[in-house]
C-alpha cells in the first residue's frame, strides 16, 4: 500500500468518524462506536469501512451497522464538505470483531496464567 492511499484512508476515517458522530441521529446506533479501519480501492470508486461496536448485545452490534449501511447516502453527502476528493467512494459498512477477539484471547490467556500460579502454588 502506498503512502499516499494510507494517508487517504486515514484522512477518510477520521472525517467520516466526525461525520457519523454530528450528522446521524438514530436511536439504533450505539454510542460507542468506532471506525476501525477504511481500505479505499485504487480507483477510488469504493470503501470498505471497518466499525467496531462496543457492546455486549449481538443484535444492537449488527443493528447499528444495518443503520449506517441505511444511512451511507446522507453521510456521503456529508463527507462531500468535509474532505477534499473529486468523488466519496460508495461506502460498505462491515462489522469489525477484532477488539472484541482480543479482548477473549487475552482473558483465555489470563485464565491460563491464573491456573498455572494456582497450580504452583499447590505444589509448594
Amino acid at each position: 500500500m502506498s503512502i499516499h492511499t494510507e494517508r487517504l484512508n486515514a484522512e477518510f476515517k477520521k472525517a467520516l468518524s466526525e461525520t457519523i458522530r454530528d450528522c446521524i441521529r438514530d436511536p439504533r446506533l450505539s454510542e460507542m462506536l468506532s471506525i476501525t479501519n477504511v481500505e479505499i480501492t485504487r480507483d477510488l470508486k469504493y470503501a470498505k469501512v471497518f466499525v467496531s461496536v462496543f457492546d455486549t448485545d449481538e443484535s444492537r452490534r449488527q443493528g447499528s451497522v444495518d443503520v449506517l449501511n441505511a444511512a451511507k447516502g446522507v453521510i456521503a453527502r456529508e463527507m462531500n464538505g468535509r474532505i477534499r476528493m473529486r468523488r466519496i467512494p460508495s461506502m460498505t459498512f462491515v462489522l469489525d470483531g477484532s477488539i472484541e477477539y482480543s479482548v477473549h484471547i487475552a482473558k483465555v490467556l489470563n485464565d491460563i496464567g491464573a491456573g498455572a500460579q494456582q497450580e504452583a502454588e499447590e505444589d509448594e
